[in-house]
């Protein structure tokens, strides 16, 4: 038993680590996905946002998110700091903590949650790319880490009403990833689209990124780190389930890369990296709530209708409702993200309802994008949420970092300054 303990701690310990390593595939996709001029920014973003999340998660939002069996059934937790105590499990204890049920201590829980938290808001970061001005975002990142996220989460993992009603969510495609997705579609409502990207006339410029190579290297390390993501929420070293995770898990990422590259070619008569990069990340997301629950054929369904929606659902934000966003975060996470959620009412075992996954990630969708509304509303109003005219014509890198990602270019022999 205690080595068994130790072997479970172990593996979630390492499936954090690995989950991690995703703030670094987040960084890379973004910063692929936005011109040279905005990647010092992206990248500064990206990792205030980790530090502010296991800040504010220590806090505030552990407790928020898992209060107990005291506030079973209930719709907030407790305001504190995580009980340093409650974390420790005695070395002389491992065996009847084992017998108890625990798979991991305290600590290990903090940390793995905490890396959860963080990712939710690194979702938005790169929807509101190249305008939005830096401390205004890290004022929301650090609100919703410490206050919506936690809240959201407690209504399933947490104990709460939703968890109550038999509503399930693996691993987060709602609690994690549509919460994240729907925050990014309010704060772009509010921000507004990028300058010059939809015209007088009613065409729409396309803004291309500056590296793939960068876009493709993020979206690889996002699909190891969702071995951790996924594979970690098992919450145990359990043989079976792990590797029925990892497999769903992947086979969903490529079955969402293909569909997405043939719809991408059926749209745009291309074909389009990026919609198959995005396509990856999309079936990664849809699995996410089900990965522990679904055959490898079904698997696979869930997928490619997650990459068939992925280049329909970028293209109705951005010609339809004219709504500008970089990465396609709204699309990847949040659309993504309810699809998941949904597939596990339609095609996981019989105990799951369809109208309670409906209802729970409609909750969650509306909770998040409601709070992150009012949020972005009073920073707007107050310190103002959009750089200059200006500023954005010249990149964010220059205006609030006074530094280039690239200084020197090589060009005929001589060295200069660039920009875009």
């Amino acid at each position: 038993m205690e080595a068994m303990f130790t072997v479970n701690n172990l593996w979630v310990l390492i499936a954090t680590a690995l989950v991690f390593i995703m703030h670094l595939g987040f960084a890379s996709l973004e910063a692929g996905f936005v011109q040279r001029k905005n990647v010092v920014n992206i990248l500064f973003k990206n990792s205030m946002i980790i530090c502010i999340g296991l800040l504010t998660y220590y806090f505030v939002g552990y407790n928020l998110m898992y209060p107990g069996d005291d506030y079973a059934g209930g719709f907030i937790g407790v305001f504190g700091v995580m009980d340093w105590n409650a974390g420790l499990v005695a070395d002389n204890a491992y065996a009847a903590a084992a017998e108890g049920g625990a798979t991991y201590t305290g600590y290990t829980d903090f940390i793995f949650q905490a890396m959860f938290a963080a990712t939710c808001a690194t979702i938005v970061s790169g929807a509101v790319a190249e305008r939005v001005k830096l401390v205004p975002f890290l004022i929301f990142a650090t609100l919703f880490v410490a206050l919506s996220y936690p809240i959201t989460g407690m209504w399933k993992w947490g104990g709460g009403w939703l968890d109550n009603m038999g509503f399930y969510d693996f691993a987060g495609s709602t609690l994690v990833h549509a919460a994240g997705g729907f925050a990014a579609l309010a704060a772009i409502i509010l921000l507004g689209a990028r300058r010059g990207k939809y015209r007088p006339d009613g065409t729409v410029t396309a803004i291309p990124g500056h590296s793939m190579p960068l876009a493709a290297i993020g979206v690889f390390l996002l699909w190891f780190g969702w071995f951790g993501f996924n594979g970690g929420s098992v919450l145990s070293a359990d043989a079976n389930l792990v590797s029925l995770v990892f497999v769903t898990t992947s086979l969903a990422a490529a079955a969402g890369g293909v569909a997405a590259f043939f719809m991408g070619y059926i749209l745009f008569k291309s074909y389009d990296l990026s919609m198959v990069l995005n396509g990856i990340l999309g079936g990664l997301v849809g699995i996410t709530a089900g990965a522990d629950v679904m055959t490898g054929g079904t698997a696979i369904l869930i997928g490619m209708i997650a990459g068939i929606i992925i280049p329909l659902s970028i293209v109705f934000f951005d010609k339809t409702l004219r709504l500008d966003d970089p990465v396609g975060a709204t699309s990847v996470h949040g659309v993504c993200g309810i699809w998941g959620t949904l597939a596990v009412g339609i095609f996981g075992i019989g105990e799951f309802s369809f109208i309670t996954q409906l209802i729970g990630t409609l909750a969650v969708g509306a909770f998040s994008f409601l709070t992150s509304f009012v949020i972005f509303s009073i920073l707007k109003v107050t310190l103002g949420i959009r750089v200059d005219e200006e500023e954005e014509i010249r990149g964010l890198d220059l205006g609030e970092h006074d530094m280039h990602a690239y200084t020197l270019s090589k060009e005929d022999g001589v060295f200069q300054l660039t920009s875009d």
